[in-house]
């Protein structure tokens, strides 16, 4: 942004919000302002504000290895031009005094909501704790004549965010990125899980009983060479099966569990000695979505 639109902007988020003829304004009023915990569960944590004549302002915390966080302006009429909104947090008529803050640039992209990442998702959140209004500026892409400010009003936030930010620390601490393919091998002849085989799979059956979209795990268990083909395939579905066995005994539906032998066919390592043929002997346990 150059300096002149830079100038302008600030200029805008200093204006009290009634005193340019051009700047539309969009914001829930003080009596109505609502802020709503949609759907928690330990998977995905949304806080989302109603923007009367506008859209929605939506905080969003999915489970993952790392605490994240994404802000999404859900718009009713998206954008027709490419730009760029600039993100204040403004203080409230009752704050006499307070000065204007700068969050971030939030790029405006064509037919596109707008969004931010992490670090201006959490201090949007945090100004809202302490009763400022963030609010974002842009030239408005359908009249040339007017600016556009959007502002996320702090009342009735508090109780909501609360319940949000428990939301946010009960999820899991791992995404279904992170557990949708799994190999886990046996030792020769044995169908027993490995201690690491059973707390990947409790990771796994944890995220099944939370995302019930998710219909269908495929089984597939296999051997090595050494011994009978009759033997190894049936090894091979013992195998699968003691799978299957461990997540209906962690709560998970079996109907849920589709189980497979492969006996010695298809392997993934040559045969030749001990610690190769030890890679063939395996589970994998794979889950897809849409």
């Amino acid at each position: 942004m150059n300096t002149h639109k830079s100038i302008l902007w600030l200029c805008i988020a200093l204006l009290p919000l009634n005193s340019w003829a051009a700047l539309r304004q969009y914001s829930a009023k003080v009596e109505t302002s609502s802020w709503q915990l949609k759907n928690p569960n330990r998977l995905q944590c949304s806080l989302s504000h109603e923007l009367p004549g506008y859209g929605k302002a939506i905080f969003t915390s999915m489970a993952s290895k790392q605490l994240n966080m994404e802000f999404e302006l859900d718009m009713l009429q998206l954008p027709k031009n490419y730009g760029v909104a600039a993100v204040y947090s403004v203080p409230p008529k009752w704050m006499p005094g307070q000065a204007s803050k700068t969050i971030a640039d939030m790029t405006i992209r064509k037919q596109y909501n707008g969004d931010l990442p992490e670090q201006a998702a959490w201090t949007m959140l945090s100004e809202l704790e302490k009763g400022y209004w963030p609010t974002i500026y842009y030239q408005d892409w359908y009249n040339q004549y007017d600016q556009v400010a959007v502002g996320l009003n702090a009342s009735n936030f508090t109780v909501a965010y609360h319940e949000f930010a428990q939301c946010v620390a009960n999820l899991l601490p791992y995404g279904f990125d992170d557990i949708a393919y799994t190999v886990l091998n046996f030792n020769f002849g044995s169908t027993e899980l490995t201690k690491y085989s059973k707390q990947r799979l409790s990771m796994i059956a944890e995220y099944l009983k939370e995302d019930q979209d998710l219909e269908l795990v495929l089984v597939d268990g296999y051997t090595d060479s050494y011994g009978a083909p009759g033997v190894n395939q049936k090894v091979s579905v013992e195998r699968a099966v003691e799978v299957k066995t461990f997540f209906s005994e962690l709560g998970v539906a079996s109907e849920r569990i589709d189980v497979t032998g492969h006996g010695e066919r298809r392997h993934i390592s040559p045969n030749t000695n001990e610690s190769t043929r030890a890679l063939n002997r395996r589970v994998v346990v794979r889950m897809s979505k849409p």
